[in-house]
């Protein structure tokens, strides 16, 4: 039945697509949708063809690409014909990135077959996700939908129904869906009460391109990791500030797991002490300089946005230009290169020439 296997030495989706409102539609009016859909703090998506173009003039050609706070996995996007090597601590990311720039093969017509199955079914049994999160972020009939869906996809993988790139397709489907219909302001730290709660939810499939069959994917702490990895380029991009991002996404990190712990307070968050990270915290600067001197590249390239001080004091950037420049210039010749963007803000910040920049660091 499923015979449409998808390999990493052809064209993934070779159908034709129309744009739609959300991703693409195939021939068969199948809904797709790209990486780039979907809502995270500090995605750099809208910065990419400025990362591309400073990253080529100023490195050179290059076979490995290593982006270690990888996030969306946006920028590895742009680099997806290198050998790549991405890590999150977050374990949702990771799911996403064995989406993306997995090497594992997959059948697209038992995915396809999958959403269509998922998208049609009614669910009356309260399960995880409706004792739990109903009428908050989602409504109970939502909730009863998400739920009966993370636990048939489990449940197919544990029966060897799915391979394991097939499993994280789709939750990865399943994650994104989530995140177009969510009663938030972008993140899981609140939801807006009085909010609309009955949006349609439907799952759409995933438009995944070519990989490069070298391709590495983590999920661990980043200081430990560049112990044991080396690259052409090494790319970072760490929260700048006190916002953990476990904090602020940790129904999808609750979802992706599955594990299905106990969850407290208002937002219904769950245990998440494990996923705090260094850089959101005074010992930053310590990290920064514990990461720096592990890493084995020809280049580093951090991106780093310049709110050191311009912001409430959660907003404020963890480590100072100072700092930076000091630990990079231990490493190796540093320049530096900035742009404009607008950065996101819940209005309590006074952020004006907010700007991106990029410390490009030729290793010694």
């Amino acid at each position: 039945m499923y015979n449409q296997v998808i390999n990493n030495t052809t064209e993934l989706i070779d159908h034709k697509f129309k744009n739609g409102t959300f991703g693409f539609f195939d021939e068969d009016n199948n809904k797709y949708f790209s990486i780039n859909n979907r809502r995270y703090l500090g995605n750099k998506y809208k910065l990419n063809s400025f990362i591309k173009e400073i990253i080529t003039s100023e490195c050179g050609d290059f076979d490995t690409f290593a982006d270690l706070f990888a996030g969306t996995g946006a920028v590895s996007s742009i680099f997806q014909n290198k050998h790549l090597i991405l890590n999150d601590i977050l374990y949702f990311n990771y799911l996403c990135f064995q989406t993306w720039f997995g090497v594992e093969n997959y059948s697209l017509e038992k995915i396809t077959d999958y959403i269509n199955q998922y998208n049609e079914a009614s669910v009356s049994e309260d399960n995880y996700m409706s004792i739990n999160f109903s009428d908050t972020y989602f409504s109970k009939k939502n909730c009863k939908k998400i739920g009966f869906i993370r636990e048939n996809i489990e449940n197919n993988y544990k029966a060897n129904l799915i391979n394991y790139r097939e499993r994280c397709v789709l939750i990865t489907s399943l994650l994104y869906s989530i995140d177009k219909i969510a009663n938030t302001c972008g993140h899981y730290d609140a939801y807006r009460k009085n909010g609309e709660l009955n949006r349609n939810f439907e799952l759409s499939i995933p438009k995944i391109n070519k990989n490069n069959i070298e391709n590495e994917i983590y999920n661990e702490d980043i200081n430990i990791l560049v112990k044991k990895i080396s690259a052409d380029i090494v790319y970072l991009d760490p929260p700048y500030n006190s916002r953990q991002y476990c904090d602020a996404y940790h129904l999808l990190e609750n979802i992706a797991r599955w594990e299905k712990p106990d969850v407290t307070g208002v937002a219904k968050k769950m245990n998440r002490s494990a996923l705090k990270s260094h850089y959101c915290t005074t010992k930053a600067v310590e990290a920064f300089e514990d990461l720096i001197r592990n890493i084995k590249a020809k280049y580093i390239v951090l991106s780093y946005n310049n709110m050191a001080n311009k912001g409430n004091e959660r907003s404020n950037a963890k480590l100072s230009d100072k700092e930076i420049i000091r630990i990079l210039e231990s490493k190796g010749k540093l320049k530096t290169f900035s742009q404009d963007y607008k950065a996101f803000s819940t209005g309590k910040s006074n952020i004006e020439e907010n700007a991106e920049r990029l410390f490009v660091c030729r290793c010694y």
